[in-house]
């Protein structure tokens, strides 16, 4: 029975839709939100918790700085939500980093800004996966030694649900983020009840922990000191990862895109700091301590609870919906690597087809690409995201930099305008503003603290595994390149730039048609073949005398068929019938017809189910694939489909050969 494949691919992806219907597949801010900010705001399960562990290396007392940290990368976030605020607004087709360091600084750097941002994104799937795997083991113990399988199995959710289409994916991540939000903020605001002490709360479950103050011995305890707290605001710099989704995605909103991209990325840096501070001001002030067994936010959900009615529902609440956003916080990097690659693939730096879009207006090949790869990280690294952590945030910082350091350039073009005096640049259009200087301070300002951060990312987690990241940029780059080198020898090679019709090759008047026996598909392909040329050459590899025979006997048979068509058998004893049959074709190729095309004709007969052709040799297959060596042979297939009922007799009473 034949295989259906278009029911079925409708059936798993749903009908395809035309290209027509793009504008109504695109994402209000609701669902822009659940699904470009599902990262970022999912960081906030780890971000306060990734500070803490470092801290606590300097004694329970150094949790104190928790909050002081926290309120420093609270900044930065708002820093850089702020300056990709004004990249959305002065490049509304989207691109982000890439395109705006291409416009402004050059090609090169915005590779090294695609490449990093690319990484990042792999990286972001990993790592939100296998942490989602975490929690789900850390619930479920017994789950434990199937965390990898567990992680593939969320990859390949997450890629079915991507490749069902933007909109769609939205309406799927919209309940669990939006569900995390508000878990999270009852939690705080519980928290701050609790603390505070009014309504006549009682305090949370858990005691205050007796802090214990590090004392400096020395310079080198002093130089430790601070080579910690460096350390443990480069972990909580998790919490800038995904931040630059929105302006990569620019084009997936609803008109006026821009505009909505603008909004939709503000109230993304309001909600997801506004929970980053409130779970590390309640943490730090409740006394928790970071352990291996519990999350910091596990053990704030139960302290804030405790004691209360339906406190159990609203910290399950929370264990469930932290559980499932940090999954699909890998949802992130779906949307934006496809991107990203699409953008590359217009401009030559990855492969034309990583720009198609499929059936459901989505690319398709950008969001396969990105789940093998990473689902290779989750193999190597075991679906361990502690491990994986030392590699993330590097990417996406450098590309915060070049992206800010982009836009100074940009503002001081638009200073360079007059009121009412426009401009275009290679990728959008500027005007005159009014107030450019000031602007152009918080993308100045900006780059130099990314920058820093940049420094600080890479000395601190260098040798944990951040030169991996290091040193697979500038390699991903030299990718890049050489594929755009493919692509401008392709073009140079194809180009009709100084063409001259008499360096066309010119036709050999002469037809191959290889054939392993007289059969209905065979015949086909000859009487195809006498509509080109008077010199029809039928050539067919002889193994055995019966072979022979056989096949003479059977050409004289079909004289009206084969006309004047000439029989060529060679003998050969070997197994290997396609050796002859293409040395044969490269002696008429390069000795006969020299500097001419000819023509090979294919006969292959088509079976009527994919599971019946694999039952058939593949033969004519791979004579194509090495016949393609040969750059003056030009193959055409002829097809005959095998149907069940034939009306017509068969040719032969026994079973024949195949091509």
């Amino acid at each position: 029975m034949a295989i259906n494949t278009r029911r079925i691919k409708n059936i798993l992806f749903g009908e395809p839709f035309p290209t027509r219907a793009e504008i109504h597949e695109r994402l209000d801010k609701v669902r822009a939100l659940a699904i470009f900010a599902s990262d970022p705001i999912s960081s906030n399960a780890y971000a306060t918790e990734a500070i803490m562990s470092v801290l606590i290396l300097l004694g329970a007392g150094a949790l104190r700085m928790t909050l002081f940290i926290g309120l420093a990368v609270m900044a930065l976030v708002l820093l850089v939500v702020f300056s990709y605020t004004q990249t959305i607004l002065h490049y509304p087709k989207g691109g982000g980093a890439y395109i705006v360091t291409k416009d402004n600084l050059g090609t090169l750097p915005s590779l090294f800004a695609a490449a990093a941002l690319m990484i990042d994104y792999v990286l972001t799937v990993s790592v939100s996966v296998s942490a989602g795997v975490r929690a789900i083991t850390s619930a479920i113990p017994s789950l434990f030694p199937h965390s990898v399988a567990l992680a593939l199995l969320a990859i390949l959710l997450l890629t079915w649900i991507n490749l069902r289409g933007v909109r769609e994916s939205g309406t799927v991540f919209a309940l669990p983020t939006y569900a995390f939000v508000v878990g999270v903020l009852a939690i705080v605001i519980l928290g701050l009840v609790r603390i505070t002490g009014i309504f006549g709360a009682a305090p949370p479950v858990l005691p205050q922990h007796t802090f214990e103050v590090a004392q400096s011995t020395g310079q080198i305890t002093q130089f430790l000191y601070i080579w910690l707290i460096l350390r443990a605001f480069a972990a909580g710099c998790t919490a800038l990862t995904g931040i630059e989704a929105i302006s990569d995605g620019v084009a997936a909103f609803k008109p006026p895109e821009s505009k909505n991209a603008a909004t939709t990325m503000i109230a993304m840096g309001i909600i997801a700091m506004s929970l980053f501070l409130g779970i590390t001001f309640v943490a730090t002030h409740i006394g928790l301590v970071p352990i291996e067994h519990e999350s910091i936010l596990s053990q704030m959900a139960r302290a804030v609870t405790g004691n209360m009615p339906g406190g159990g529902f609203i910290s399950g609440w929370v264990q469930l919906f932290t559980m499932l956003i940090l999954v699909l916080a890998a949802n992130t990097g779906f949307q934006d690597f496809p991107r990203v690659g699409s953008f590359l693939a217009a401009d030559g730096f990855m492969p034309r087809w990583v720009q198609n879009r499929g059936d459901r207006l989505v690319y398709n090949s950008g969001i396969i690409m990105l789940a093998f790869l990473a689902a290779i990280i989750v193999v190597i690294f075991r679906a361990n995201e502690i491990h994986m952590l030392p590699l993330y945030a590097l990417g996406v910082m450098l590309g915060f930099t070049l992206s800010q350091i982009s836009m100074v350039k940009l503002f001081n073009k638009i200073m360079k305008l007059k009121p009412g005096e426009t401009a275009q640049t290679t990728v959008t259009t500027i005007h005159h503003e009014a107030h450019a200087k000031w602007k152009r301070l918080l993308p100045g300002f900006g780059s130099i603290v990314t920058g820093v951060v940049l420094v600080i990312l890479i000395a601190t987690k260098f040798m944990e595994g951040a030169w991996i990241v290091v040193v697979a940029i500038p390699l991903l780059v030299q990718l890049f390149r050489s594929i755009r080198k493919h692509y401008d020898m392709v073009a140079e090679g194809l180009s009709v730039r100084n063409f001259d019709s008499s360096q066309m090759r010119q036709y050999a008047d002469v037809v191959i048609v290889p054939m392993a026996d007289i059969h209905r598909g065979s015949l086909r392909a000859l009487a195809y073949a006498r509509q080109f040329s008077d010199n029809v050459r039928a050539i067919s590899i002889i193994t055995s005398p019966e072979q022979k025979e056989r096949l003479q006997r059977r050409w004289d048979r079909f004289k009206d068929v084969t006309g004047d068509c000439e029989l060529i058998l060679i003998d050969y004893d070997y197994r290997d019938i396609l050796t002859p049959l293409v040395n044969y074709i490269g002696d008429v190729t390069n000795k006969e017809f020299p500097g001419k095309l000819i023509t090979v004709i294919v006969p292959e007969f088509i079976p009527g189910s994919f599971w019946a052709s694999l039952l058939h040799n593949q033969t004519a297959n791979i004579l194509r694939i090495r016949l393609r060596g040969y750059e003056d042979v030009a193959v055409v297939d002829v097809p005959y489909h095998i149907r069940k009922h034939k009306s017509e007799p068969p040719t032969a009473t026994q079973p024949t050969n195949e091509n």
